[in-house]
């Protein structure tokens, strides 16, 4: 009887040491940052050796951390952060959570598990994430703002806990996921940053995705494609229709891909078409450019077969989204639901093309 008493009283002891523990913060890139096309331990996406090859809009976009984390782990009770914005922005259909903020996942039985948001307040924000939790070590995973960038970033836990690199090699860094596209693919507009299907994918696939989604600006610029032939890739998905014209088509995508083709002879490239969003069932003009801009990489890409291209695929819009028109905040940009009914579909296409590995 006494030793049962013995460990209630430990036992609350220990929860009031470690629910009363200080927090302590730690610089962010001591840890793993996935999702960068090159490590240079910054939270940009694109590297300052590209910035002179680039048109600006690409280069300021590559700025914003769409598609990056970082991974650690702890056994703390709570996690806090405490992030500066590079930018501050804010924008009219897209919460603010999800352009500037952060958010949590853990890792439970080889699956991500949503934890909680770090809601902005301003430019520099200190944001309690989850508290009272039990004190033994879990993996973690800590999705970055979409449409801004990160001036500084750290992590604090509890001043009594251990804080160190993942000891789970999850999300898998070999064979990435490398998507290139528009606002859509950068993110536009999740909830909060885990909600974009780029990071959607890489969670479900427990593969690392990197996200080269530049706001308006997919128009098959041939630097991207240097940047991307360089990578470690498993497949190449190019999701630019939305924003490229047709005349940029014509003279670009051929050339683009023969740039990814070169690098890497063998690899899947998936072409995607422009959704048929919400606005083209009654916008005539809106309707009537989706449909030139499919008929464009429709007829390229059978030009390609024709001459022989091998491991080329196109994903269909139909039922890309799904057909109730509710996938959209705007018409255009897609909600939760959209980026969910894109992430699966693009899934079950990527399985198929590298056998799930």
């Amino acid at each position: 009887m006494l030793s049962k008493i013995y460990l209630v009283v430990w036992g609350f002891c220990l929860f009031a040491l470690t629910s009363s523990a200080q927090v302590v913060y730690y610089s962010a890139d001591q840890f793993k940052i996935l999702g960068k096309a090159v490590s240079d331990g910054t939270y940009k996406r694109l590297p300052d050796t590209m910035a002179d090859k680039l048109r600006k809009p690409v280069r300021l976009l590559g700025n914003n951390s769409a598609g990056l984390s970082i991974r650690f782990r702890s056994n703390t009770t709570s996690v806090s952060v405490r992030w500066e914005s590079l930018g501050n922005h804010r924008m009219n259909h897209m919460a603010d959570v999800g352009v500037k903020g952060v958010d949590l996942y853990t890792l439970e039985d080889g699956h991500w598990r949503f934890v909680n948001s770090g809601r902005p307040v301003d430019k520099k924000t200190e944001a309690r994430i989850i508290s009272n939790m039990q004190s033994k070590e879990r993996e973690y995973m800590l999705n970055l703002p979409l449409y801004d960038g990160i001036v500084s970033l750290e992590i604090g836990v509890d001043s009594l806990s251990s804080i160190g690199m993942p000891r789970v090699e999850l999300p898998v860094c070999k064979d990435k996921i490398i998507m290139y596209g528009t606002s859509i693919l950068q993110g536009a507009c999740a909830s909060r940053p885990g909600m974009a299907h780029t990071n959607i994918i890489s969670r479900k696939m427990n593969r690392e995705v990197i996200n080269l989604g530049f706001s308006g600006n997919a128009f098959l610029d041939l630097e991207i494609a240097s940047l991307m032939a360089q990578l470690d890739a498993g497949i190449f998905i190019l999701d630019f229709v939305p924003n490229a014209s047709p005349e940029q088509m014509e003279e670009r995508m051929i050339p683009f891909y023969k740039i990814l083709r070169e690098k890497h002879p063998d690899t899947p490239v998936l072409f995607i078409e422009d959704p048929y969003f919400p606005t083209t069932f009654y916008d005539e003009r809106i309707s009537f450019e989706v449909k030139r801009k499919n008929a464009t990489l429709n007829k390229i890409f059978q030009d390609m077969e024709a001459a022989g291209e091998q491991n080329i695929y196109l994903l269909h819009s139909d039922d890309l989204i799904g057909t109730d028109g509710e996938a959209t905040v705007d018409g255009i940009h897609f909600s939760d639901l959209g980026m969910m009914r894109y992430a699966d579909k693009v899934i079950s296409v990527i399985y198929k093309l590298i056998d799930g590995k």
